[in-house]
């Protein structure tokens, strides 16, 4: 919201999901066309081997800087809410992020990503998705206490904002599932195009209300001040954020083998044949999870790795390459509607993973990871004259006393 504008980004947001629901169907209707089970083998029957290639490298991407960005935000997240304890000192080693990523990594993420069916992680999504609620029900909770005394940016309520694309580029990243559609499709029992159509309409529906719900009850709360990770804007005095924190971290713990799944599978398919023994298996996944782990260590700032993951990977895989195979595989007229809306969604998708990209290396996100917001200090202060720029504080006039969190 932040990036395109308020009212632009709902529109936005309304037509990323419209384009993931119509391309996850779309994948699972060129598998049967073509007679395939995986994504992968579905390109590599359509486009051939560079085809395959190319596909097996953004689907190995995506999910493995996913898996950065949940480490990012575990180790984030779950170092404010150990600061919260009594008595435990802020400076401690023990609390930091970074011995937090490595402790959830081996005690957590590590012994879920060594399953080897994802079915397994049924009952563990459910969880991640009823923290999800609460989740909202914090962020929600705030932006009717805590809204009206953040000052809001003289631009807050324009229409767009020249970074919309980028604004496309994070939503791809958080509606994006195509990399292991087949995987959940080839779970289901008595698979079929018809009952995947109706899961998928169900969970895009959902998600897009709760999306819609976060984006406007957090950009009403914080306008200009958004972070990448919404929770850096909360004070960390805020003990009802400080759960909601808990449960964020939770969260992004247990959907992170759902990644790893993907990630594993595209190395045991170009290089295994699709087939990995028990010890390759185990020694796959721990790489790949050490890799990420020591990555993420280097990195903090959660929103340049969201935009450069959803326009260079997420895009092409949700816009261009279903869209590509079906235009070749299907034998409809073009006239037919699925070909029409796939003709549209290739060149839409070059536009933004190219202009994406270049905005996002020229136009960075501000990132103020790990410090207090201005809104936390509990000094009585007023702001004037704030822009997109800068602002100017005084101290004359009281609008805010943080003691409200109390």
């Amino acid at each position: 919201m932040k990036q395109a504008g308020f009212p632009l980004g709902i529109l936005l947001l309304f037509w990323v999901s419209y384009i993931t629901d119509f391309s996850l169907i779309l994948l699972i209707k060129g598998g049967a066309l073509s007679g395939t089970d995986s994504y992968q083998s579905l390109v590599n029957k359509t486009f051939g081997f560079p085809g395959y290639l190319l596909l097996s490298v953004l689907q190995f991407l995506y999910p493995f800087i996913a898996m950065i960005s949940y480490n990012i935000i575990a180790g984030d997240t779950l170092s404010k809410v150990f600061q919260r304890i009594p008595g435990v000192d802020p400076e401690n080693v023990f609390i930091g992020r970074h011995f937090i990523i490595v402790l959830s990594t081996v005690t957590f993420t590590l012994p879920l990503s060594l399953y080897r069916d994802i079915a397994k992680l049924g009952k563990i999504s459910f969880i991640s998705t009823i923290l999800t609620v609460v989740i909202l029900g914090i962020v929600m909770t705030r932006a009717i206490s805590l809204g009206p005394h953040i000052p809001k940016m003289e631009d807050a309520w324009v229409f767009a904002k020249p970074n919309a694309i980028q604004a496309v580029g994070v939503m791809s990243f958080a509606f994006i599932c195509h990399h292991n559609c087949f995987l959940v499709y080839g779970s289901l029992e008595e698979a079929t195009v018809a009952k995947w159509s109706r899961i998928i309409h169900m969970s895009i529906l959902v998600s897009v209300f709760i999306c819609v719900l976060f984006a406007t009850c957090g950009y009403l709360t914080f306008t200009g001040f958004t972070q990448g990770d919404l929770f850096e804007n909360y004070c960390r005095s805020d003990d009802l954020v400080t759960f909601g924190r808990f449960c964020y971290g939770i969260t992004v713990i247990l959907t992170y083998p759902i990644e790893c799944f993907v990630t594993r599978e595209v190395i045991a398919n170009v290089f295994f044949g699709g087939t990995l023994s028990s010890f390759f298996h185990v020694l796959i996944t721990v790489v790949i999870i050490m890799i990420a782990t020591l990555v993420s260590l280097l990195i903090d700032c959660l929103g340049i790795v969201l935009e450069l993951n959803g326009v260079l990977c997420a895009a092409p895989l949700i816009f261009i390459i279903p869209s590509a195979c079906y235009l070749k595989l299907s034998e409809e007229p073009r006239t037919h509607s699925d070909k029409i809306v796939s003709c549209v969604m290739l060149p839409i998708g070059a536009v933004v993973m190219i202009f994406g990209f270049i905005m996002a290396i020229t136009n960075p996100q501000d990132c103020t990871h790990g410090q207090e917001m201005f809104y936390c200090f509990p000094d009585n202060v007023s702001f004037t004259n704030i822009s997109d720029s800068h602002f100017q504080l005084t101290t004359q006039l009281s609008i805010l006393n943080i003691s409200f969190f109390q």
